[in-house]
């Protein structure tokens, strides 16, 4: 198989507190878990869940370790229509784990135990793999894991704007000071960048991007750096576009829902909008789709739910 839409880096399980404000050092407070992520797993099992109707194929280049959260987390991107042909199960190592704790005032705290999540290295590419992309996504998470997954996602973008110059290249930063320090973490952003046609960040990536305390001063500034659309994601109030085709921005409100768990939903928004883009929807229309994809995630526990295309559209219809 040779998908249209690939992404790769760290797999993980995720094993969260079951209330917010409870830290990580309060014994015997209960986790929940084990459940399916890594952002850009995350990403892509939403990919696979909205490309249904399009039949656009989707593809995942990772590591795991030789346990069951490992195959935990390849059973479920299979299950949702990922190629998972592509992930090594490596012996030896466990699967990458991370402790998260949710608060109330939207923070979360990791406590992050990486294993082989940040193995991906120059033996995975396979350049056949690559003949078909159309759409090539990249996290920032998987440039700060480790220095090899971060060869490999610098070597993955030369390859496929080698396979296909028409490439979409699409780049969440999804900047994590618990991995690398921030200047060093926007040091290794920078040849991403260079050729970045979609760029995916929140308020504070943006800011942080652009070295300002205004977001859409940061993206009007990105703009100027030959990225072509830019999608702000802004949580609760929705997203904003920036287009070099706009002549202004356009903000789009989100959906009222009650949160029960919003980790992975800026993640599941990334891949509604690709999918919705590659299909060939108007900007605006793809925004209120990846809105809604987003809003229905943080109705779920745990990163990676199971809605479907047509759940979402009808959520929109009564919305």
């Amino acid at each position: 198989m040779t998908p249209d839409i690939i992404s790769f880096g760290e797999l993980l399980v995720e094993i969260m507190r079951k209330d917010v404000n409870v830290p990580h050092a309060a014994i015997g407070a209960v986790y929940r878990g084990p459940y399916p992520s890594g952002a850009p797993a995350i990403f892509i099992d939403s990919a696979a869940r909205m490309s249904k109707p399009f039949k656009f194929t989707t593809g995942f280049i990772g590591v795991v370790g030789n346990d069951e959260f490992g195959l935990t987390i390849i059973h479920k991107l299979k299950l949702d229509g990922v190629d998972i042909s592509q992930i090594r199960i490596e012996n030896g190592k466990t699967t990458g784990i991370a402790f998260n704790q949710y608060n109330s005032d939207g923070s979360r705290k990791f406590i992050f135990a990486p294993g082989a999540a940040g193995d991906l290295s120059k033996m995975d590419f396979k350049s056949s793999y690559f003949s078909n992309v159309k759409v090539l996504h990249i996290m920032g998470s998987s440039l700060s894991i480790s220095s090899s997954s971060r060869e490999f996602c610098y070597e993955a973008l030369k390859l496929a704007k080698k396979e296909n110059p028409d490439v979409i290249i699409s780049f969440d930063p999804n900047l994590r000071p618990e991995m690398l320090e921030i200047e060093k973490i926007l040091d290794i952003c920078k040849p991403i960048l260079k050729h970045t046609d979609i760029l995916l960040p929140s308020e504070e990536e943006a800011t942080m991007l652009a070295q300002t305390k205004d977001s859409n001063k940061a993206c009007q500034e990105l703009l100027k750096q030959n990225i072509p659309l830019i999608v702000l994601k802004r949580g609760k109030a929705g997203c904003t576009v920036y287009s070099k085709d706009f002549e202004s921005y356009r903000q789009i409100s989100s959906y009222e829902v009650e949160e029960l768990d919003p980790t992975g939903a800026g993640d599941s928004f990334d891949g509604a909008f690709i999918v919705s883009y590659l299909a060939g929807w108007d900007l605006i229309d793809a925004a209120r789709f990846s809105n809604a994809v987003g809003a229905l995630k943080v109705t779920h526990f745990g990163p990676i739910p199971n809605t479907t295309y047509n759940e979402v559209i009808e959520f929109m219809k009564h919305s």
